[in-house]
């Protein structure tokens, strides 16, 4: 499953959390993927897409940055896989050969 996590940085403060990176790397367990990341401009949030088969992985890794992040955790799918999903939704709401074609 894929996950978009939103940290918030506490205080606005990205320092910390660069500093704990540089010396101690992402401290994510194994099975946990990273895919990539995104900062807000005034560095108060990053915006970071990762993969893993259980939600515990997640909160493993969470559990290492929670003194100076706050979290929200979104699934997601791909563009690809949500257009996929809407045509089998539209499939069911109007089926070939029905009175209203």
């Amino acid at each position: 499953m894929l996950f978009m996590i939103i940290e918030r940085f506490r205080s606005g403060d990205a320092a910390p959390v660069y500093a704990r990176f540089r010396s101690q790397g992402r401290l994510a367990p194994e099975g946990l993927k990273y895919i990539s990341s995104w900062v807000s401009e005034d560095m108060s949030h990053c915006y970071q897409l990762m993969e893993a088969d259980k939600t515990e992985l997640l909160d493993e890794w969470m559990s290492n940055w929670k003194d100076l992040v706050d979290f929200e955790v979104v699934p997601v799918v791909t563009s690809a896989e949500a257009s996929a999903r809407a045509g089998k939704e539209e499939e069911k709401q109007c089926p070939q050969g029905s009175a209203t074609e």
